[in-house]
């Protein structure tokens, strides 16, 4: 399994909740025998823009589901964090490329709040589109259009289909690509015995290199974690659990965690052995945020009167798609999340 943590949980320092891992083990128990990937940057950024526009217990549920003490720091600390992130992230560096940004595609027959819209633009860096939703058609290729040009063409078809009432959809994506400070060798990757379960087996095409890596043991979790650097100072987790203790590794996975691990790193010579493998993850969240206390905007209750006066707007969707891709040179990542408004029906 793998999951997408790089800026995962850097934006709320005070957190009771750890939306990350919280969101992790509720997708993993949903399909517990398939791979899991995201990126809950992508997802966490487009809950906070959506509660920007959220009000009373709306907007407490995001809030609290995102893990943010209400009693210790403000939204505005929220918002502040998620602009610093997008200015900090966007900055070119040697070796690697991430993009990270944001849009709206709002129909005419929407009136939009002013401040919603400043805000969005100011905090989020937003481009704003106009959208004729009528035309289901067209309007859906232009939003898959616009996230394939941003993920330099690894998401294509983030909206399956699109519901004619639609009225705004709001866009977060990611691309990530990044060279291994050292690559493996084309040479060293041959098939070998990768171990799904302890019955399952399956060959891969199984890249190694020996090489000084980042290593620790974790007693506690029963696994072991491998920090590969990429060029432009990020790094790869990889975490191995012991025999039968994925479970133990899933549950034991938190913010706290990995700050430990990244403090108690040390350099070791190994001989790595690592999968080449692809992994794409599509996610409805109206489905499983529920789960995690973010109920209300998905339904007729939903308060979104800080996005529009129409005061019969709700969340129908919100779709979130993820592609990676590892090999001997580095990694390729793109992930998207729509989230999708439309008007209550009567």
């Amino acid at each position: 399994r793998v999951e997408d943590l790089h800026v995962g949980a850097t934006v709320a320092p005070s957190s009771r909740r750890d939306f990350t891992f919280d969101l992790y083990r509720a997708l993993a128990s949903a399909a517990p025998s398939q791979n899991i990937f995201f990126s809950p940057v992508s997802i966490s950024m487009s809950l906070a823009m959506l509660s920007l526009g959220a009000g009373s217990s709306t907007k407490m549920q995001i809030l609290e589901g995102l893990g943010l003490n209400l009693q210790k720091s403000s939204e505005k600390e929220l918002h502040r964090g998620f602009q610093q992130l997008l200015q900090e992230l966007n900055q070119p560096r040697d070796g690697f490329q991430l993009s990270l940004g944001n849009a709206l595609f709002t129909d005419l027959v929407v009136d939009l709040q002013d401040t919603f819209v400043s805000a969005m633009k100011t905090l989020y860096l937003a481009d704003t589109f106009p959208t004729n939703f009528r035309d289901s058609a067209g309007a859906m290729k232009q939003i898959n259009d616009y996230v394939a040009k941003q993920t330099k063409g690894k998401i294509v078809d983030l909206l399956k289909n699109l519901d004619s009432n639609a009225v705004v959809i709001m866009v977060n994506y990611i691309f990530f690509k990044a060279k291994w400070e050292t690559s493996f060798n084309h040479k060293g990757t041959q098939e070998q015995d990768f171990y799904v379960t302890s019955e399952t087996v399956v060959r891969v095409p199984m890249m190694s290199r020996e090489d000084q890596y980042h290593y620790l043991l974790d007693r506690n979790l029963s696994c072991r974690v491998v920090g590969v650097p990429y060029q432009g100072n990020a790094t790869a987790l990889f975490i191995l659990p012991s025999e039968g203790k994925m479970q133990q590794v899933e549950n034991g996975l938190s913010e706290k965690t990995l700050r430990k691990w990244l403090k108690m790193f040390k350099k070791r010579q190994l001989e790595l052995y690592l999968p080449k493998f692809s992994i794409e993850g599509s996610y409805q969240l109206e489905k499983v945020l529920p789960s995690l206390g973010i109920s209300n905007v998905f339904t007729s209750h939903a308060d979104l009167s800080g996005i529009s006066n129409h005061s019969n707007i709700q969340v129908s969707e919100m779709v979130h798609k993820a592609v990676v891709e590892v090999d001997e040179s580095g990694t390729r990542a793109a992930a998207a999340t729509g989230t999708i408004f439309t008007f209550r029906s009567a």
